[in-house]
């Protein structure tokens, strides 16, 4: 009877050690997770959480650390599974710091590309504190994000009421003042935003824009000179220098941050290489460097199709394909003036009595050797030559026949590379005017060439 007794006092003491050790276990290794976490040892507290999950489920301790520490890891996708696991469950008189966990939760959404639901979460954070400024501004952040402007605006103006010195904040309201146009605003809270020791790329590259736009282009550059120290930025504010550049007919220094452009993104596909050939190509366009102009825009051509007005530049300068042709719109003027005179003579068989420069191109008085009135003399005739990229109209032959009675000569001969326009031919049928469009331009050229 005694043996009994003693063997169930035994059983009844082992049973109720294991039920308190069973107890201090669990606060035991809560107390541990923070501190293993503190050292880094995310590994033995992932270990430890799971084998706890395995036993209790429904433990919202082993949960919250369980997702600390896959946080710590930048296992995002592992750490929102627990996160939210602990939020089902209710954080209420858990010990776990509310705010704190709402703010990692709503980072964890952006992480894992739910901005819904990181919004949410930053709108219950407001209405646990209202008085941080941090939680209206990353609200408004992603009130952007849905092109919502007008909520945007009106969490991030209640940031700025509460913590006017952020720099983020300004710079964010300035870029969404900016993509709703209102100019003169985004730029008063852009330069707020760079007042600040804190160096904000975001601001000074979209100041630059306004800047730009308001055609400050001296001002402009600079501050794009300062964007230039973001590797974000640093592309964008090279072209945006450049186009600024182009404006101011500084072209060899265009050219020079064009072709940085170019020279660091390596990617003939990307948008922004795109954008400076567009530029450069304009660039040469402008230096009548017409040839290397081109060179840009077939490389834009061959990658995207119809990108802004490349295809029509392409048509408009295609003479410049032909090397005749391009020498006859390149040469100088003294080059061009003898280059119109072997066309006159070698090509055409006319004596060339005079000849001179005139506006985009030459006039030349000949004479026809194998012509001659009815009193044995020689009839001049008047050629002209031109060289640009507008159809000839009406209303030139029509000056041009003028010139031709003042000067008492019987008929007159144009020679262009662009073409005619449909009102110029019709006038000059059954007139004394014959027209040489670009393939018999080219036919000459090759004659005396």
């Amino acid at each position: 009877m005694n043996e009994l007794l003693i063997m169930i006092l035994i059983i009844g003491n082992t049973f109720l050690t294991f039920c308190a050790v069973k107890y201090l276990w669990h606060p035991k290794q809560v107390k541990v997770w923070p501190k293993l976490l503190e050292d880094g040892n995310t590994q033995a507290v992932i270990r430890s959480a799971m084998a706890f999950i395995a036993k209790q489920p429904q433990n919202i301790d082993a949960h919250y650390y369980l997702g600390r520490a896959y946080l710590a890891e930048d296992k995002y996708s592992l750490a929102l599974i627990e996160f939210k696991v602990v939020s089902q469950m209710g954080i209420i008189g858990t010990g776990i710091p509310e705010l704190e966990f709402r703010q990692t939760m709503a980072q964890l959404f952006i992480n894992c590309n739910q901005p819904e639901e990181a919004l949410k979460e930053y709108l219950l954070l407001i209405k646990l504190a209202p008085e941080k400024a941090e939680f209206y501004y990353h609200a408004g952040k992603l009130f952007i994000e849905q092109n919502r402007s007008d909520l945007a605006k009106q969490y991030l103006y209640k940031a700025e009421i509460l913590n006017p010195y952020d720099h983020q904040v300004h710079c964010e309201l300035g870029f969404l003042l900016y993509k709703d146009q209102q100019t003169q605003e985004a730029k008063i809270e852009l330069e707020k935003a760079i007042q600040s020791p804190e160096y904000n790329a975001q601001a000074y590259f979209y100041l630059g824009k306004i800047l730009k736009d308001d055609r400050e282009y001296a001002a402009a550059i600079q501050t794009f000179e300062y964007a230039l120290k973001s590797k974000e930025y640093k592309i964008k504010a090279h072209i945006e220098r450049g186009i600024c550049y182009i404006s101011l007919n500084a072209m060899n220094k265009a050219i020079a941050e064009l072709e940085l452009v170019i020279q660091a993104i390596g990617d003939e596909v990307h948008p922004d290489s795109l954008y400076a050939r567009y530029f450069l190509g304009s660039c040469y366009e402008q230096l009548n460097q017409i040839d290397k102009a081109i060179v840009q825009w077939d490389k834009i051509a061959a990658i995207k199709k119809n990108f802004h007005d490349v295809d029509n530049k392409l048509v408009q300068y295609m003479d410049y394909r032909y090397d005749s042709l391009k020498d006859y719109l390149n040469y100088r003027e003294e080059e061009f003036l003898e280059l119109c005179k072997d066309m006159a003579s070698k090509g055409m068989g006319f004596k060339v009595q005079t000849m001179k420069a005139i506006t985009n191109g030459a006039e030349l008085i000949v004479v026809d050797k194998n012509v001659i009135d009815e009193n044995n003399r020689e009839l001049y005739q008047l050629v002209r030559f031109y060289r640009m990229y507008e159809l000839v109209h009406e209303q030139l032959i029509y000056d041009i026949l003028e010139d031709l009675r003042r000067q008492n000569i019987h008929r007159c001969i144009i020679v262009t590379n662009s073409g005619f326009a449909h009102d110029a031919l019709e006038y000059a049928n059954l007139r004394p005017v014959e027209l040489l469009g670009k393939d018999k331009l080219i036919e000459l050229l090759q004659n005396i060439q």
